[in-house]
Parts: structure tokens; C-alpha cells; sequence
């Protein structure tokens, strides 16, 4: 005989779905992880430089001081009047908690109790104050999809196609808008150039800075397209556009993809690695100081030349920065570089990084954005 659903059941199982629904998709387990993560980063921004020294080490004493200090760091980083609608709503809250009753003589005595009254009027001010901070909040996201729509039409997308080589090549964006870019481009006489760099920062301020290179970079190809020619155009663009805090990293290269000739210059960026076509892996780069820092800096140029079956890994720090969930271990350059000299083609290469570092991260979340792209050289 067939077994039916009980009305009963079947309200529990509607219910479980839209809970399922509401969560999206999450468990129970994560929900709590989730929650755990979110407490302590709200923790730390609301509180900021004012979380005392002892913190750390004071076990649980350290959460009533703690959310105290983030208490007052929520405060003064609301507007004015929002400010007053919080401590409206902790006004009514505190009123709440006293017996304020009174009576109402008359044919018939009657007693109100008050305290209802304040605890849903600091509720009312609360909803209040939180849809007020959710519009900000909306139209923030609508910005930030906009800027990451802008970023994503800044770096290449789907397959690159350049001659004498197989590219190949991925993003991961540690937020909503990253300051990682890599290019690739054809030169009128044949010449390709690569570059990859990495701008300061995080967010919308780091994606625009990233833009504000790339328009300089394409101008600066275009008037002389040698690496200490491009390197010094570039910084002294970021220090007219740019502030004291703006930066970036860069790896700029010319390679010839008839004779393999590479012409390279590296400022502040991680060395991109070489790998020859006998295994042994090779270094690119001559050092110094990243672009917008300082007016005056000189780069020097290296030089190699390229056989056919070698492969070329450029990538920014974040992925040998990248930190496991326990907070100790990166990922470190040694496995970047056995994980080059083992890969057979380029596009195993970044396929093998990638796994790589999401199985090093676990359940962690990337704190910076991470670029790689492979190329490998075929010869003409």
C-alpha cells in the first residue's frame, strides 16, 4: 500500500523549503559559521584603533568592552540624525525595562503597564534606522556592479589569441571590485607586449586606479613602447592623478614571437616565472620600486630569449600570499614553483594552480585578488 503525506507533514516539508529558500541553500553548520564570521569582522571595523591593548589576550572579559567600543563606533559612524534615531531607540529600551505603570481612576480603576509601549517604540526606531541604512546599502551595490562590469571589460576575456603562443589564463576577485589587471597586445611591427600589475588597495578605489593605468599604459605603448620608457610614463601619470597612498605593481615585457627575444622590466611586481623547456624555472625581473611612489624613479630592463616549448607564468601576490584557514601557512612561491615545473602545458598550469589554491584555502575566503596568466611558447 502506498504511504500518503499527513496534511501535517506536508505543511512541515512546505515550510522546510521555504526555509531552504530563505537561507539559500545553506546548513545549519554554515548559517552558524557565517554568523560567527560576520559578528567578528563587525566587531573589529565598528571598534577599529579602539579595541584596547589587552584584548587579545583577555579571554571572555574582552566581548562586553568590545561591544561597547563597537557600539560606539556605530555611532559615530552614522549621520547626525541617524545617530539621534539610535539613541531614541536605546532611550526606549532602557524605559522599557522599568515599571512604568500607571492607573486610571474613574467608576473602574485600570492599570497600564507602559513597558510594552517603550519596548515597541525602540523597535519602530530601530526598523526605521535599519531601512534608512539598507537604501545606502542597495544603491552602494548598484555602484560597485557597475564598477566591477567596468573592470571585467578591462581584462581580457575569454580566449586569448596571440601568435607563436597558447595563452591562457584567470581572475578571482577578493571583492566586489579588485585592483588586478593583465593585458595583451599586438604592436604595429609584430611585437606582442604582456604586462601584469597590481593596484593598491581594495574596492572601488582600487578598480579606478587600475582604469587610470590602463588608459596610461595604452598611451605610453603607443608613443615608445620600451619597458623603461612605458615604467617612467606610467609613474608619473599615477603621481599627477594619483594620491600619496595610490600605487601599483607592474611587470611590463616586448617579446618578439619570431625570434623569442623578451624585453622586460618589473617594477615592485612578483618575479614572473620561466620555465625552460629541459624543467629548470627561472626568474624574471630586476627589482625595484613599485609606480606612484616617488618622481624620479629608473627601471632597468632585462633581457632572455624564449625556445619553443618554454613556459611563461605571470600572476600577482595574492596567490602566493594567500593565507589557509588557519591563518598561518601561505601558499608560499616554492609550491608556485614546483607547481610550474611540473605542469605540462599552460593550460594545466593555471588549472592545477587554482585547485591548488582552493584546496590550501578550505573553507577560507581570498583577502587579496589573485591573477595568473600562462603562456606558452610554440615558435614560428
Amino acid at each position: 500500500m502506498e504511504k500518503k503525506d499527513t496534511p501535517w507533514g506536508a505543511k512541515v516539508g512546505t515550510i522546510r523549503r521555504l526555509a531552504a529558500d530563505y537561507a539559500g541553500g545553506m546548513r545549519t553548520r554554515d548559517l552558524q559559521k557565517l554568523v560567527e564570521q560576520d559578528v567578528v569582522r563587525a566587531l573589529d571595523v565598528l571598534a577599529g584603533d579602539r579595541q584596547p591593548e589587552d584584548c587579545e589576550h583577555a579571554g571572555l572579559g574582552r566581548w562586553p568592552r568590545r561591544v561597547g567600543l563597537a557600539f560606539l563606533g556605530m555611532s559615530l559612524k552614522l549621520s547626525p540624525a541617524r545617530r539621534l534615531v539610535l539613541a531614541l531607540a536605546v532611550l526606549a529600551a532602557i524605559l522599557g525595562l522599568f515599571d512604568l505603570s500607571f492607573k486610571i481612576q474613574g467608576r473602574a480603576s485600570l492599570a497600564i503597564d507602559s513597558s510594552p509601549f517603550w519596548f515597541l517604540t525602540s523597535i519602530v526606531f530601530l526598523l526605521a534606522l535599519l531601512a534608512l541604512e539598507l537604501v545606502d546599502r542597495l544603491r552602494v551595490r548598484d555602484e560597485l556592479q557597475v564598477a566591477r562590469q567596468l573592470q571585467r571589460d578591462l581584462l581580457p576575456s575569454g580566449t586569448v589569441e596571440l601568435p607563436a603562443f597558447e595563452v591562457h589564463h584567470a581572475y578571482r576577485t577578493a571583492n566586489e571590485v579588485g585592483g588586478d589587471f593583465y593585458d595583451f597586445a599586438t604592436l604595429p611591427d609584430g611585437r606582442i607586449v604582456l604586462m601584469i600589475g597590481d593596484a593598491s588597495g581594495h574596492g572601488i578605489a582600487a578598480g579606478l586606479l587600475m582604469a587610470t593605468a590602463k588608459a596610461a599604459l595604452g598611451v605610453a605603448v603607443d608613443l615608445d613602447p620600451s619597458p623603461e620608457k612605458v615604467l617612467s610614463v606610467l609613474n608619473r601619470s599615477l603621481l599627477k592623478t594619483g594620491d600619496r597612498r595610490s600605487f601599483m605593481t607592474l611587470f611590463y615585457g616586448v617579446v618578439d614571437p619570431v625570434s623569442g627575444g623578451l624585453e622586460y622590466a618589473c617594477a615592485g611586481h612578483p618575479f614572473p616565472l620561466l620555465r625552460r623547456g629541459g624543467g629548470e624555472v627561472e626568474e624574471l625581473g630586476q627589482g625595484g620600486l613599485p609606480l606612484g611612489l616617488r618622481a624620479g624613479l629608473e627601471f632597468e630592463s632585462g633581457r632572455t630569449r624564449l625556445e619553443a616549448g618554454d613556459l611563461l607564468l605571470l600572476y600577482t601576490d595574492g596567490l602566493p600570499e594567500a593565507v589557509a584557514a588557519d591563518g598561518k601557512e601561505a601558499f608560499g612561491f616554492p609550491r608556485l614553483q614546483a607547481l610550474v615545473a611540473a605542469a605540462p602545458s599552460a593550460a594545466l598550469l593555471v588549472e592545477r594552480s587554482l585547485a591548488a589554491l582552493e584546496s590550501h584555502l578550505g573553507e577560507e575566503s581570498l583577502r587579496d585578488d589573485v591573477s595568473l596568466a600562462a603562456l606558452e611558447y610554440r615558435g614560428v
